[in-house]
C-alpha cells in the first residue's frame, strides 16, 4: 500500500497528528487499561489491535501480554506502520506483529485471538457490520472484543458556550460523514454486535471535563488546533472560519470560567460466542 492512501484518512497521518495521538493515548491510558483488565487481557494473551494507528496501544498491550503472548497490530496507513514498527523495536517488543491491511477489504489472515481492541475505528469506516464480522473471524470462541467509540459527539463543547466551537463540531460531523464515517456510531454497535454473534458483557459511558490549566484540556483543545487546518485543507471550511475558531479557543483559554466537555465515549466489552 502506498503512502498516497494515507491521504484518505480524514484526520491525516502527518507529524502533528502523530503527536496529537501520542498525547491522546496518555490521557486515556487509565481508562483503557481498566477496560483491558476487565476483559481479562493478561500475560500470554494473543491480542488484535484493530486499526492500530502509530502503535501507542500496541506497545502498552505488548508490555501486558509479555513475550509469551502476541500483539497483532493491523493498520492501513504505511506512515503509521513505520512509526509503530520503530516504537516496537525501541521497546524491544518483538512479539508485536505489524500487519498492513484495509479492514474494509476481505478477511484478515489471523485466527485464534484471545481478544481484540478497537478504539475510534468504527466511527471512520463506511461499513461497520463488515468491520465487526472481520474482527469476529479472528477471535477464538470466548474471545473478547473491547470497543471505545463515540456515542454522543455533540457533547463536545465549551462552557460558557462558544458558537465557534459548536461550529467546529458541526464541521467534524460533516467531514467524517462525507467520507463514510459516523461520529455517533456507538449508538448502532449493540445491535450490530448481537446480530453477529457477540454477547455484550459490560458497557459504560466515559467523558471528561477539563479547565484551561488542566493537562486534560489539551486533548479537546489540541484536536481543535490540529483539525481546523485539516478541515481547511479538505475544503470543508475556509481560512476565515479557521481564524475565528482558533481565536475563540485562544479566548476560552484565558477565561477562568471555561470548561471543556469532551465527546461521550461508550465502552463495550463483548464475547464472541463462535
Amino acid at each position: 500500500m502506498s503512502h498516497a492512501s494515507d491521504q484518505e484518512y480524514v484526520l491525516g497521518t502527518h507529524d502533528a497528528e502523530v503527536a496529537r495521538l501520542a498525547f491522546q493515548h496518555t490521557i486515556w491510558t487509565e481508562e483503557v487499561q481498566t477496560a483491558w483488565r476487565q476483559a481479562g487481557i493478561g500475560r500470554g494473551a494473543r491480542v488484535l489491535d484493530v486499526g492500530a494507528g502509530p502503535g501507542f496501544a500496541a506497545v502498552d498491550l505488548a508490555r501486558i501480554v509479555g513475550p509469551t503472548g502476541q500483539v497483532i497490530a493491523v493498520e492501513r496507513s504505511a506512515r503509521f506502520l513505520d512509526v509503530l514498527t520503530r516504537a516496537a523495536s525501541e521497546a524491544g517488543h518483538h512479539w508485536i506483529k505489524p500487519v498492513q491491511a484495509d479492514l474494509m477489504e476481505g478477511p484478515l489472515p489471523i485466527t485464534d485471538m484471545d481478544a481484540a481492541w478497537c478504539r475510534w475505528v468504527a466511527c471512520f469506516v463506511p461499513n461497520v457490520a463488515k468491520l465487526i464480522s472481520t474482527v469476529a473471524a479472528t477471535l477464538k470462541p470466548g474471545g473478547r472484543l473491547v470497543l471505545h467509540e463515540y456515542h454522543a459527539y455533540s457533547t463536545y463543547g465549551l462552557l460558557p458556550r462558544r458558537m465557534e466551537i459548536k461550529g467546529f463540531v458541526d464541521a467534524v460531523y460533516e467531514s467524517w460523514r462525507a467520507q463514510g464515517g459516523e461520529p455517533d456510531i456507538a449508538a448502532q454497535l449493540p445491535q450490530l454486535l448481537v446480530a453477529q454473534g457477540f454477547e455484550i458483557v459490560a458497557a459504560r459511558p466515559i467523558g471528561f471535563a477539563a479547565r484551561p490549566h488542566d493537562r486534560g484540556w489539551n486533548w479537546p483543545a489540541g484536536f481543535v488546533r490540529t483539525n481546523v487546518p485539516r478541515l481547511v485543507e479538505l475544503g470543508v471550511r475556509d481560512a476565515e472560519w479557521a481564524r475565528q475558531v482558533l481565536h475563540a479557543l485562544d479566548e476560552a483559554e484565558k477565561d477562568p470560567a471555561s470548561i471543556f466537555i469532551t465527546p461521550t465515549v461508550l465502552e463495550i466489552i463483548a464475547v464472541w460466542k463462535g
